[in-house]
């Protein structure tokens, strides 16, 4: 089944992931928002097949869109970095 959409739902990066990359960190994945580093900013999801797309509204990164594909249900990858789902 192809979802697509854009949404207040992080779909299946809800939840704590752990960063490897350039800055190691716990990214959390909320409806309409993510924090990290104790920064929460406000993102639009946008799910396609096991891809999602995070649009941030506010913030450093306002404007800046960065699409995670889920490799499998505990990982999800980009050019920048691995996430490692928080269990």
């Amino acid at each position: 089944m192809l979802l697509a959409g854009c949404s207040d739902s992080p779909g299946s990066l809800e939840g704590a992931w752990t960063a490897n990359g350039p800055v190691p960190m716990t990214i959390t994945f909320r409806p309409g928002e993510t924090e990290a580093m104790g920064v929460i900013e406000h993102v639009d999801y946008k799910t396609a097949g096991d891809s999602v797309e995070v649009t941030y509204k506010d913030g450093l990164m306002k404007g800046t869109s960065m699409k995670y594909v889920l490799v499998d249900r505990n990982t999800a990858t980009n050019p920048m970095l691995t996430l490692h789902r928080v269990h």
